[in-house]
C-alpha cells in the first residue's frame, strides 16, 4: 500500500562553491534544503508503543530518523495512525494535508508537524511529542479540575491557537482537554489541527462516524450529520471550547456516562446545554453560556472569547477569587427578535452603508418598519454602550437617529439572514439557503442543505428566494414526486400540509403536522428541503373544498369535529322532521280525514314537515 501512494517530490541536496576571501581556496559545501513537502518515508518511522486512542485512530510513540549528506537526526514523535481508508481516499487526504502542511508549521499555537506517511496500510501523521496535556493536569489535580486563573490563562492561549488555525481555513472539530498539549514553557498548543475537517467528504468505514465528526461529548448540534444540520463553521469550534472550559471548571466531562445516542437526543433533539457552574466572573459566565446557543449564528466568535478571557485574568486574585471588571458593562444575552449580542457584533456598520430595519430571526418581516432602506451618514455612541446611526432615508428631509442593533446592512441587494437561491443550480445540494456573511466587496457565505460547510462565492451568483418563517404552513410542490426527506401522506394518498416549527442555519426546515393524528411515539415532525415546498394559506386556496382541507391542517380534531357536527345536524333535522310528521298525522286523524286521501295527505305531510324545519 505505501508504495502506491503518490509521495510529493523531495528537493535533492546540491553542492555549491563557498567563497571565503581567497578565489583559489573555494570550499565545496553540500546544501540540504529545508523540508517543504510533508511526505515521510515509512522506513524512517519506528513505532514503539501505543500511548492513546481517539475516535479517528490510535496514537503511538515513535522515533523519526532524518538524515542528510552531513547530518543524522532522531526525533521522538507522536504518530496519529488513522483508521483504514480506501486507497483513493488516502490520496485525497494526503493531498489536503500537503496544501496545509507549511501553513500549519507557521502557527505557534498549533502542534509542530513532522509530516505524513502510510504505515501498515494506515495514514500516519507524525508530530512533535509533548510530555503532557491539559487533560493530564486535570487528572493530577484535586477533584479533577483546574483553578480559575489557570483556566483563564489556558483559555486565552487556546483562543489564540484557534484564531491561528481558523485563519488558514481549518476547523478543529475535536476540541477537548486531552487534545490541548502543554509545551516545555507551559504554553498550550492545539494537538489536533483539524483531522476531522480534513476527513470531510471522505467515506468512513464506521457507519456511526459517517454521521458525525468529533468526540460526542464535545460536539455541537450541527456536527451530527452536518449535511442536514450544518453548516460546520468557526462557531462550531466555539461550542467545543465551551464544553472544554466547563470540564476544566467542574472536573466532569459534559454528558458523562451517556452513550452517543443519548448525547444526540440531549443536544440535538431536546436542545439541552451543558451546565455552566455559578460563581464565575459575569463576563466569563456570559460568554461561556453563549457558546451553547443552539443556532450557531448566535454564538460568540473566538475573538470574543479571547477578549473576555484576557481581560478577566486581571480581575483574578492569587487565591482564585475575582473582583469586578472595572467599568466595562456586561451586555445582556439577547436584545430581542431572537438575536444575541454576539450575533449583532459580527458586523460593524460604517458611514456610507446602505441599511434597513432588521428583520426578526426566523420570523416574518413586519409590514411596517422604521427604515425601509437608507444610507448611514453618521455614527454616534460608544462600542460598549448603545450605539446609534444617523440614517438618511429618501424622501425625508432630516436624517433618522436609529439604534445600530435594529439595523442590518444591505450590500448588492442582500443582507445577512436573507433567503437566497443559486442562479446556477446543482444536483449536489439544495439551491435554496440562508445568507451567513455578506462582505462589502460582494463575497458571500451561504448555508445550503446538503453541504457540510458554508458555500463561498459572489453576490452575482445569487438571487432572492421566497422567505420562510416559523409558524408558516407549507406543502410539497406539485412537481415533487420523491422528496429528499420523508413526508406523510393522507389516507387518500395526497400529501399533508404542515407548519414550520424550526429553521436550521442551512435552510433545512423542521415541519410539524398538527392535522395528522398520531399514536404513541410515532413521529409527527419531519425535515424538509426549502426548494421542494411552497407556502400555503387560507387566502391562496382556490376553492371552498381546498379552504376546508387547509383548515383541517390546523389540527387533527377538525375533521372529527366536522363529522360530529354533521351527524348532530342530521339527527336534529331527522328529529325535527319526525315531530312535524307526527303532528300532521295527529291533526289529520282529529279532522276525520278518510283513508282514500291518504296518498295525497302523505305528500302534504312531508311538504309541511320539511317547511317547518326551515
Amino acid at each position: 500500500m505505501p508504495q502506491r501512494i503518490k509521495a510529493p517530490k523531495q528537493v535533492p541536496s546540491f553542492e555549491y562553491e563557498l567563497f571565503e576571501g581567497d578565489p583559489d581556496l573555494l570550499r565545496t559545501v553540500v546544501a540540504t534544503p529545508t523540508q517543504t513537502a510533508p511526505w515521510i518515508d515509512p522506513s524512517s518511522l519506528k513505532l514503539k508503543h501505543r500511548i492513546g486512542r481517539g475516535p479517528f485512530g490510535d496514537i503511538w510513540l515513535a522515533t523519526h530518523h532524518q538524515s542528510g549528506f552531513d547530518f543524522q537526526e532522531y526525533h521522538e514523535v507522536a504518530v496519529k495512525m488513522l483508521h483504514p481508508l480506501k486507497q483513493e481516499h488516502m490520496q485525497k487526504f494526503i493531498d489536503k494535508f500537503e496544501k496545509l502542511f507549511l501553513k500549519c508549521r507557521e502557527l505557534p499555537g498549533v502542534c509542530w508537524l513532522h509530516g505524513v506517511s502510510v504505515v501498515n496500510g494506515k495514514i500516519s501523521i507524525a508530530m512533535r511529542f509533548y510530555e503532557g496535556s491539559v487533560g493530564d493536569q486535570m487528572a493530577q489535580s484535586k477533584g479533577g479540575k483546574l483553578s480559575l486563573p489557570d483556566i483563564l490563562r489556558y483559555g486565552s492561549q487556546l483562543a489564540k491557537g484557534l484564531i491561528q488555525l481558523h485563519s488558514i481555513g481549518l476547523l478543529v472539530l475535536n476540541m477537548k482537554p486531552s487534545n490541548f498539549l502543554i509545551s516545555d514553557h507551559d504554553q498550550l498548543v492545539l494537538g489536533d489541527f483539524g483531522i476531522p475537517y480534513l476527513l470531510l467528504g471522505i467515506p468512513l468505514s464506521d457507519s456511526d462516524m459517517a454521521l458525525r465528526l468529533g468526540t460526542p461529548n464535545y460536539m455541537a448540534p450541527e456536527q451530527w450529520d452536518p449535511e442536514v444540520r450544518g453548516p460546520l463553521s468557526l462557531e462550531t469550534d466555539v461550542w467545543g471550547f465551551g464544553c472544554s472550559v466547563v470540564e476544566m471548571l467542574t472536573g466532569v466531562q459534559p454528558w458523562f456516562g451517556k452513550s452517543s445516542e443519548e448525547i444526540y437526543h440531549s443536544v440535538v433533539v431536546r436542545k439541552e446545554k451543558p451546565h455552566v457552574p455559578s460563581g464565575l466572573p459575569p463576563a466569563v459566565e456570559h460568554v461561556i453560556n453563549g457558546c451553547f446557543e443552539y443556532d450557531l449564528r448566535n454564538r460568540p466568535l473566538v475573538s470574543d472569547l479571547l477578549l473576555v478571557f484576557e481581560s478577566s485574568q486581571n480581575a483574578i486574585h492569587g487565591d482564585g477569587g475575582w473582583v469586578g471588571l472595572g467599568s466595562r458593562p456586561i451586555k445582556e444575552k439577547s436584545v430581542g427578535n431572537g438575536y444575541t449580542t454576539w450575533y449583532l457584533s459580527k458586523d460593524h456598520l460604517q458611514v456610507g452603508d446602505t441599511v434597513r430595519s432588521r428583520s426578526p430571526l426566523n420570523a416574518r418581516r413586519p409590514h411596517t418598519v422604521d427604515v425601509r432602506e437608507g444610507t448611514i451618514v453618521g455614527l454616534d455612541g460608544d462600542a460598549d454602550k448603545n450605539s446609534f446611526a444617523l440614517v438618511k432615508v429618501p424622501g425625508m428631509h432630516n436624517a433618522l437617529r436609529v439604534q445600530e442593533s435594529t439595523l442590518e446592512r444591505v450590500t448588492f441587494g442582500f443582507a445577512v439572514g436573507d433567503w437566497v437561491r443559486l442562479k446556477q443550480e446543482t444536483n449536489t445540494h439544495s439551491p435554496v439557503g440562508i445568507l451567513h456573511a455578506m462582505q462589502r466587496d460582494g463575497a458571500v457565505s451561504v448555508g445550503f442543505l446538503g453541504l457540510e460547510t458554508l458555500w463561498v462565492g459572489k453576490a452575482y451568483q445569487l438571487q432572492m428566494a421566497e422567505p420562510y418563517y416559523v409558524g408558516q404552513f407549507v406543502r410539497l410542490k406539485p412537481n415533487v414526486v420523491t422528496p429528499r426527506f420523508e413526508w406523510p401522506r393522507k389516507s387518500g394518498g395526497t400529501w399533508f400540509s404542515g407548519r414550520i416549527s424550526e429553521m436550521l442555519p442551512n435552510g433545512c426546515l423542521v415541519v410539524e403536522f398538527p392535522g395528522r393524528f398520531v399514536l404513541g411515539n410515532e413521529p409527527n415532525s419531519f425535515l424538509a428541503d426549502p426548494n421542494e415546498v411552497e407556502s400555503v394559506s387560507f387566502d391562496t386556496c382556490p376553492g371552498i373544498v381546498e379552504k376546508y382541507h387547509h383548515v383541517e391542517d390546523f389540527h387533527w380534531a377538525v375533521r372529527p369535529l366536522a363529522i360530529a357536527f354533521g351527524l348532530f345536524t342530521a339527527m336534529k333535522l331527522t328529529i325535527s322532521m319526525g315531530r312535524g310528521i307526527s303532528a300532521r298525522l295527529k291533526k289529520n286523524r282529529l279532522n276525520g280525514q278518510d283513508m282514500g286521501g291518504r296518498k295525497s295527505g302523505w305528500r302534504r305531510i312531508f311538504r309541511d314537515a320539511s317547511s317547518t324545519t326551515k
